[in-house]
C-alpha cells in the first residue's frame, strides 16, 4: 500500500486533474440548487455533474493503474502521450458541456447551426480518442505487468480497461446517433429503462476498467484464501463474460423503441 501511495504522488497530473474535476462538480451542485433552468426536463448542471465526476473517476483510476507499473514503464513516451490525450479530450467535452449548460443549451445533439454541430462531432472524436487511452494502458499493462497484485489481478485490469475501450467506443457510437428520452428516469443516473436509452450500457462501458478490477481483487482475495489459481482466472472470464452480455443487454434496449 505504501508503494501505490508512493506511485501515485508522481501521478501528480492525473491526480491533480481528478482534484479539480471534483472541484468542479462541487461548484455546480452548489448552482444546481439556485438555478432552476433546465435542457429537456433536466436541470442544467446535471450533465456537466455527471461528466465532471466520470472524468474524475477515470483520471484517479488511470493514476492507479500507472502508479502500479514498474518505472520504465510509467517512463515510457506512449504513456505521456496517452496521459496528455485523456487529460486534453476530457476537459473538452466538460469545458464545452458546462458551457453549454450555463447557457442554457443542450451540448449533445445540438446540431442547430454548422458550428454546433462542427462541436458535436469534435465532442464524438474526443470521446473515442478518451476511450482510446484506456486501451493504450491495456496494452502497456499487458507488455510490462504491474508490480502489486496476483496474476489474476492484473489479468483483470487487463480486460476491464480493455473493455472500456472496446465496450464504451460501442455504445457511444450508439448513443451519440440516438437521443435518450427526455425527462429524468431512474433516481440519480436520470436513466429510462423502458427503451431508446443507450446510457445504461455506455455506463457498463465506461467504468468496465474498475469494475473488472475489483472482481479481480475479489479473486484475489479469494486465492489467498486456498482458491485455486485456475480456477480463479476461469472465474474473471467467466465474470468479464457475463459483464459483456450484461453490456449487450442494455445496448440492445438502448436500440429499442420505447414502451411507454
Amino acid at each position: 500500500m505504501t508503494g501505490v501511495l508512493k506511485g501515485l504522488r508522481r501521478e501528480r497530473v492525473l491526480v491533480g486533474y481528478a482534484g479539480l474535476m471534483l472541484a468542479l462538480l462541487c461548484v455546480a451542485a452548489v448552482l444546481c440548487l439556485f438555478d432552476m433552468r433546465e435542457v429537456r426536463e433536466v436541470n442544467v448542471w446535471v450533465k456537466p455533474m455527471k461528466f465532471m465526476a466520470a472524468t474524475a473517476c477515470l483520471a484517479l483510476t488511470t493514476a492507479l493503474c500507472l502508479a502500479l507499473l514498474p518505472t520504465q514503464a510509467r517512463a515510457l513516451g506512449l504513456v505521456q502521450v496517452m496521459v496528455g490525450v485523456l487529460v486534453l479530450t476530457s476537459a473538452f467535452e466538460v469545458g464545452y458541456i458546462t458551457l453549454q449548460g450555463s447557457l442554457g443549451n443542450g451540448s449533445h445533439y445540438n446540431v442547430s447551426s454548422p458550428g454546433l454541430a462542427l462541436m458535436f462531432g469534435l465532442m464524438a472524436l474526443a470521446a473515442v480518442g478518451l476511450t482510446a487511452t484506456q486501451g493504450v494502458l491495456a496494452w502497456v499493462v499487458h507488455r510490462h505487468g504491474l508490480t502489486w497484485g496476483e496474476p489474476v489481478f492484473v489479468r483483470s485490469v487487463v480486460v476491464g480497461l480493455g473493455l472500456t475501450f472496446l465496450l464504451a467506443t460501442v455504445s457511444g457510437f450508439v448513443l451519440g446517433g440516438l437521443q435518450p428520452p427526455a425527462g429524468q428516469g431512474l433516481p440519480m443516473v436520470g436513466w429510462h429503462l423502458s427503451g431508446g436509452d443507450a446510457r445504461p450500457a455506455h455506463f457498463l462501458g465506461v467504468h468496465a476498467n474498475q469494475l473488472l478490477p475489483l472482481l479481480g481483487l475479489v479473486l484475489m482475495q479469494a486465492q489467498w484464501r486456498g482458491l485455486n489459481a485456475r480456477t480463479a482466472m476461469a472465474l474473471l472470464y467467466a465474470g468479464a463474460a457475463l459483464y459483456v452480455l450484461a453490456w449487450g443487454w442494455l445496448a440492445v434496449l438502448g436500440l429499442a423503441a420505447r414502451t411507454v
